[in-house]
């Protein structure tokens, strides 16, 4: 990697911590973060995949100051060793950016015995933000931002008598419905962080060229390799990501849905608050997480 231009070093000082930071939107976000001087956590899946991404971030930026946590957001075991190695080594947590997803063309289910996308896509985003939230609570101007996605606007909404999609898989309708969960539990997440100072936005970084899916044979990579043509760069989405997650425009906003760093407005069954606090009921249930303030 070659180095690259001088970016301001406005954000000395800052800790972020960045999920699915090895390939795509969470690497270009991590290697913009570093070049204006972030402390960065990054939490990955593959030891190999994140020590290459660490050096390769360092290299291009100056900037070392990187820490690798291996963990798979498949599993909630995983998840909650992960959030205990963060707290015991990040006196502060500036900014959680959650942008770890999965796409499986055929239903598989986790080692909790949970579906797979919408384990790693929504319920790894709550738990970690929960185990996470006593030290961005601590943190002043914290920001939660989690990648969901316009794809919500597929597959229908959340069927909460048939949430691991048992009745009729599709791999559109799994992921559309877990990136429509991003956006509803934001939004309640939002709620019950008014007045703590701790903001929680979501956005759809339009579609970018990246790794989601690789891990689908046949049809569903060449679809993912056709779709690439017509996207965006990695590196033009993670600028996108970062004015949510770093502009000072957005500082006393919470609760938003953005695209290309605009206020966007996602489906109605998204925002319904009803909806919203009942998903974040059946959350605490399935991650065993009780009667979580926020």
């Amino acid at each position: 990697t070659t180095a690259m231009p001088a970016a301001p070093r406005d954000l000395e000082g800052k800790l972020a911590v960045v999920t699915g930071a090895t390939a795509g939107i969470g690497r270009a976000c991590a290697e913009q973060l570093a070049a204006r001087g972030a402390r960065l956590a990054l939490v990955a899946r593959s030891a190999a995949k994140a020590q290459a991404a660490r050096d390769e971030i360092a290299r291009a930026t100056g900037n070392d100051a990187i820490e690798l946590v291996i963990a798979d957001l498949a599993s909630q075991a995983d998840v909650r060793d992960a959030a205990r190695a963060l707290l015991a080594s990040c006196e502060r947590i500036d900014l959680l950016l959650n942008n770890a997803g999965v796409t499986n063309l055929a239903r598989e289910t986790t080692v909790d015995g949970i579906e797979t996308t919408f384990a790693v896509n929504h319920l790894a985003y709550f738990l970690l933000t929960h185990e996470l939230l006593p030290r961005l609570r601590a943190t002043p101007g914290a920001r939660i931002v989690s990648v969901a996605s316009d794809a919500h606007r597929f597959g229908g909404a959340i069927d909460f008598d048939d949430l691991g999609l048992e009745n009729g898989y599709g791999w559109t309708k799994a992921y559309g419905r877990s990136k429509g969960a991003n956006i509803l539990w934001t939004g309640e997440l939002a709620r019950r962080l008014e007045g703590t100072g701790v903001t929680a936005n979501c956005l759809h970084p339009g579609f970018v060229r990246s790794s989601l899916g690789a891990n689908n044979g046949g049809l569903g990579r060449v679809l993912v390799k056709v779709a690439g043509v017509f996207a965006m760069s990695a590196d033009k989405a993670a600028r996108y990501v970062l004015d949510v997650c770093t502009s000072p425009a957005w500082a006393g906003t919470s609760g938003a849905y953005f695209y290309k760093g605009r206020l966007h407005e996602p489906l109605a069954w998204a925002r319904d608050p009803e909806r919203a606090a009942r998903l974040w009921a059946v959350s605490e249930s399935m991650t065993g997480v009780a009667g979580s303030a926020a």
